[in-house]
């Protein structure tokens, strides 16, 4: 075990507001993520949280965030000599929440549920990461980098590999709401790391300490950065109760009326009549609903009695618009 220099004895502790924050705004810009996601699942916006390039690459930079994060804490937390109780008392507790999560999202996504997410890899990158808190940091850096290239070096692919999935390393990741790998999420870790032990060689961690909270942002930021493992267990599930609840009560717009009216117009405009296409589809819409046929026409879109229902109440509306005959 290395022996603590002079420059670690003189580092104070305590909680640091500023690391606190920082926590409080992963915990912030991940809540604008899962709420986007949320209205996304239940229809109320059409936002391609899942699929486009600028979401992914914001949900990488919330999860990278949070594992530079823990990678300070430990450098912090065991940079006079490690800590292994607390250390392994701190997994166990967080890989218990992310077994939590698992069976919460099984029963509620079916596939898709969280197999290895973030805090499955905060619990377990924690452990893997804990030498190299001691070792020196160009070893670390080394580890970081073969870390965040493995998994472009290794690809599994043989029967039964699912088991490995926590790993990074198969071919064929498994189709996941929330999928953080081992490998490459623990070079994040890893780099916290680093950035913690320079941090902490040139007096860094004892400077923020003299910064406090004083407004009501910061302090509210630091308050849930404190608390970021019951913060996170409990936010999506209000979020996700909250966007079913505001679905169910009719208080989000109803997305699948404004596509009606929106494609019904298109196909009308091609009449060369635009000018009253619009308050014709909307008149459809009413009369649709107003019959008691909308809801039908939604479950059942290929009906050919409610198709015909559909064509003769837009007939019906385009006359009274005078756009004469379709």
């Amino acid at each position: 075990m290395a022996m603590t220099s002079e420059a670690d004895a003189q580092q104070p502790r305590g909680r640091i507001d500023a690391l606190d924050v920082a926590r409080g705004i992963a915990l912030a810009t991940m809540a604008v993520y899962h709420l986007s996601w949320d209205m996304k699942w239940f229809g109320v916006v059409d936002w391609p949280v899942d699929s486009h390039p600028a979401w992914r690459g914001f949900a990488i930079a919330i999860a990278g965030s949070f594992l530079f994060l823990v990678g300070i804490g430990l450098a912090l937390a065991h940079h006079d000599g490690l800590r292994i109780s607390p250390a392994l008392r701190r997994a166990a507790r967080i890989a218990l929440a992310a077994a939590a999560i698992s069976l919460a999202t099984y029963f509620a996504l079916g596939e898709q549920y969280v197999r290895f997410g973030i805090l499955h890899a905060i619990a377990a990158g924690s452990l893997a990461a804990l030498p190299f808190v001691r070792l020196p940091v160009v070893a670390t850096a080394l580890a970081a980098a073969l870390a965040a290239a493995l998994p472009l070096l290794v690809s599994l692919d043989f029967a039964g590999d699912g088991w490995l999935a926590w790993t990074g390393l198969v071919a064929r990741p498994p189709l996941s709401v929330d999928y953080v790998p081992l490998f490459p999420w623990l070079a994040a870790i890893l780099a916290g790391i680093i950035a913690g032990r320079i941090a902490i060689a040139r007096g860094v961690p004892a400077r923020l300490r003299q910064w406090r909270t004083k407004g009501r942002t910061s302090r509210t930021l630091a308050l849930a950065g404190r608390h970021s493992l019951l913060v996170y267990l409990a936010h999506q599930p209000l979020l996700f109760g909250a966007v079913w609840l505001a679905v169910t009560a009719g208080l989000t717009p109803d997305r699948t009326s404004t596509a009606f009216v929106e494609q019904c117009t298109a196909t009308c405009s091609l009449s060369g009549e635009a000018s009253g296409c619009e308050a014709a589809c909307a008149c459809t819409l009413r009369s649709l609903r107003s019959d008691g046929i909308w809801q039908d026409l939604l479950e059942r879109p290929d009906d050919a009695e409610l198709s015909a229902a559909l064509n003769d109440r837009y007939g019906q509306c385009r006359s009274r618009f005078d756009l004469g005959a379709d």
